[in-house]
């Protein structure tokens, strides 16, 4: 007599659960979606033109919905190129998934009209303005001809060469050999007096020079021959 009651409580509990409505899935648009506002709050005020695309999301994924996704960097990764983004939830269910993305900033770059030889002081005319991805370039590539004119390059360069600024030399404002004016002092009061400078410097970069005691001191190449030394 008991198991025809067993059977219905089995066929009872299977009904109920077979009634129980489907656990909600996260929306993976959503995801997309949270992903590119992400990137765009990233690269707000950036110089440029500059585009967000999302990659594509594997459509198999079952996750639980989350009302509050939130997206973050990697350590290291970028709004830059080629990156990744991550996206977790930390309720009701935790979970993290990592998406990729490519963010291009189309903007002007200089780069070399002609044939730059290694040490040659650079000239508006030897330069020329081209646009393109700035992500797929070098890191520090010049956007502006100010930032080139009158400096050199370390090494030769063929033309239409992306001009990194790293790669350039500044103008020497201090001669190795040159007699400067060294001035030291602070807000209250300044001491100027001759000295020679042991190096070669350009402007804004540490030079040592020799006083006429035979001291070498350093201080800072200025234009006009002089090398400033703050007390």
């Amino acid at each position: 007599m008991k198991l025809p009651i067993f059977a219905g409580l089995l066929f009872a509990c299977a009904t109920a659960f077979a009634q129980q409505p489907p656990a909600a899935r996260q929306d993976l648009n959503q995801l997309k979606l949270t992903v590119e506002q992400f990137l765009q709050s990233q690269v707000a005020g950036m110089a440029g033109q500059v585009s967000v695309a999302v990659g594509p999301i594997d459509q198999r994924m079952a996750l639980a919905a989350c009302p509050q996704p939130q997206a973050f960097f990697m350590p290291g990764a970028r709004a830059w190129g080629k990156t990744t983004v991550g996206v977790r939830c930390a309720s009701p269910s935790a979970w993290t998934v990592y998406i990729q993305a490519n963010v291009s900033v189309q903007a002007d770059y200089v780069a070399s009209a002609v044939p730059l030889a290694q040490g040659q002081p650079i000239e508006a005319t030897q330069l020329a303005l081209l646009r393109g991805d700035l992500t797929t370039l070098p890191a520090g590539v010049a956007t502006d001809m100010a930032q080139v004119i009158g400096r050199s390059s370390n090494v030769s360069l063929a033309a239409g060469t992306p001009l990194r600024l790293d790669t350039l030399r500044s103008k020497p404002v201090v001669q190795s050999g040159q007699l400067v004016k060294l001035v030291s002092g602070n807000a209250r009061f300044r001491v100027s007096s001759e000295a020679r400078a042991v190096a070669t410097a350009g402007e804004g970069q540490m030079v040592a020079v020799r006083t006429a005691s035979g001291a070498q001191v350093t201080g800072i190449a200025r234009a006009g021959g002089l090398v400033e030394v703050a007390f």
